[in-house]
């Protein structure tokens, strides 16, 4: 199997541009960070209430993860509610980052990721894909933006919301998200050695879609 591997920091661009790349290639695309907010979906779910040690252990006491992908689509579904639908609030996105630094969660997932790694020609985006997941993979990239052009891309994502929040409270929590995913304990955001990095700063998502290409293409050819 040939295993391309993405990380970066939030908003920017590495889903969009795991989706496009993995399209051109004909790889299934799995996205990580969703099965992680499927788990904060169940934490909501059953009203495991303040994150810590002990809701930590009662959400895993029973917590199967199954990922199913209808029309190219990829959902998921844990203790068999699809969760596809409920992943991208700013709610979950929050409570997301609180429960997936812990070690016994990353390594729920972490089973399942290389299982899929293993039986597909495949690419993985995430936080630590690169450097724990598939320490091994074929291709690395890095993938980062500015701060200022991350946050605008989220506000963009938000403003026509009721109660969107301002760029400036965009900006403060990309920062704060920034600072936590790079000084967790267990699956931190960090530049692999052998990563290639991507800033997407002012470019198209084509044209980065097109840098990336180029290099899988070339690795390929010299397999």
């Amino acid at each position: 199997m040939f295993n391309i591997a993405i990380d970066g920091t939030t908003s920017s661009g590495k889903s969009t541009l795991s989706g496009q790349l993995s399209k051109r290639l004909g790889f299934k695309r799995l996205d990580t960070g969703a099965i992680y907010r499927g788990v904060a979906c169940n934490f909501k779910r059953r009203n495991l209430g303040v994150v810590n040690e002990n809701s930590i252990a009662q959400l895993l006491q029973h917590l199967e993860i199954e990922i199913k992908f209808k029309d190219d689509i990829q959902h998921v579904i844990v203790n068999g509610v699809d969760e596809t639908d409920n992943l991208r609030t700013e709610e979950i996105s929050m409570l997301t980052s609180i429960i997936s630094p812990y070690q016994k969660v990353r390594e729920k997932v972490l089973n399942l990721q290389r299982d899929f790694a293993q039986k597909n020609d495949c690419v993985m985006e995430g936080r630590d894909i690169t450097t724990v997941v598939l320490p091994n993979a074929d291709v690395k990239f890095y993938v980062t933006a500015t701060p200022e052009e991350r946050a605008k891309r989220r506000y963009l994502q938000y403003k026509d919301l009721p109660s969107a929040p301002t760029f400036e409270e965009v900006l403060a929590d990309l920062k704060l998200r920034d600072e936590r995913d790079e000084h967790r304990q267990y699956g931190k955001l960090a530049v692999a050695k052998d990563a290639v990095v991507i800033d997407t700063t002012g470019k198209t998502l084509g044209e980065v879609t097109d840098i990336c290409e180029n290099i899988v293409r070339k690795i390929q050819k010299g397999k």
